[in-house]
């Protein structure tokens, strides 16, 4: 075990590093730079020159990558074109924000996803299963943004039960337990949308495991023993149909974060997919490194999390 988990860290080190140069190529690719965005268009030509060679703008990509990735192995992960802040500092801040989003939001998707797959697996092509269904596919094809847009219409603009945008009431300054209730009310909408796209998908993998599961020889025989419906479904259905369920919930996180940008944009939620669309605009590449960096690192130990997942779900599973 501790030799495959050294392995699948040395595999994640050379993976971060190839994306971490495709994605700061293809960042450099776009058209402006940060200077270019910001600057007064009357400085002179020579000028703006000069301050992109102060700022190593003017250097082939390899050489700014290079320089890039020696920062960030001191720990430095440099500072933002835009505002001059430590990008340490900015992201550190919209961490927190992000983060209670997402964390609701999977919760909530893993254990609709449970609940509902497991239900309609139990009585497949009854009502409770078409319905299900044809949400789960209304949640897959919907865009996010478009569900957002519907739901502030409705719940914010039309009905007033909700707040439109941000993470509280910053004019009413509440404390305590004010302050949680009305982060919770601010967190409603942006969550719903996170969820209706989140667990769709993986309700349907969950019906699809355990419906396998329940017709497999072991099930078959339990229910000859006499064993309760209850525990078939629970101790040997669901069970045997961890391992799927696992594989989607080690990428599930990192997709929370990149379906998160477009929920923070409608929603004005002050995280890092907001950040990230901010810092893209103004060709902030710093920033926008740190946050893609951050996204792989997630992606890498969502996976990594669940091939361990995988042998505490399954005896049979072993790493050598």
């Amino acid at each position: 075990m501790l030799q495959f988990f050294v392995n699948r860290l040395l595999q994640g080190a050379v993976i971060l590093v190839l994306v971490s140069f495709v994605a700061f190529v293809i960042t450099l690719a776009a058209p402006g730079n940060a200077l270019q965005t910001f600057i007064d268009p009357n400085i002179p030509p020579s000028e703006l020159r000069a301050a992109e060679a102060r700022l190593g703008l003017d250097q082939p990509a390899y050489v700014q990558y290079s320089r890039w990735l020696g920062q960030l192995l001191t720990g430095n992960l440099g500072y933002s074109f835009r505002t001059g802040r430590s990008v340490a500092d900015l992201v550190g801040s919209r961490i927190g924000p992000t983060f209670l989003l997402m964390g609701t939001a999977f919760a909530i998707i893993l254990a609709l996803a449970l609940w509902l797959g497991v239900i309609t697996a139990a009585r497949p092509r009854s009502a409770l299963d078409y319905g299900v269904t044809g949400l789960a596919f209304a949640g897959i094809s919907v865009p996010s943004f478009f569900t957002a847009m519907a739901l502030i219409y409705v719940f914010a603009l039309r009905l007033g039960w909700l707040p439109t945008s941000g993470l509280e009431n910053y004019a009413a300054a509440y404390t305590g337990w004010q302050q949680v209730a009305d982060r919770a009310r601010h967190l409603v909408l942006p969550v719903t949308v996170l969820v209706l796209t989140g667990a769709a998908e993986m309700v349907r993998h969950v019906r699809s495991a355990v419906l396998e599961a329940l017709g497999q020889d072991y099930v078959r025989t339990a229910r000859s023993k006499g064993v309760a419906d209850r525990a078939i479904l629970l101790k040997h259905a669901l069970r045997n149909s961890l391992l799927p369920v696992i594989t989607l919930i080690g990428v599930a996180l990192p997709r929370l974060l990149a379906g998160s940008v477009v929920t923070e944009v409608v929603f004005a939620w002050p995280g890092m997919g907001r950040l990230l669309v901010e810092s893209v605009f103004a060709r902030d590449y710093p920033v926008a490194m740190a946050i893609n960096l951050l996204g792989a690192v997630l992606v890498l130990l969502g996976s990594l999390a669940a091939d361990m997942l995988y042998a505490v779900a399954d005896p049979r599973v072993r790493y050598s």
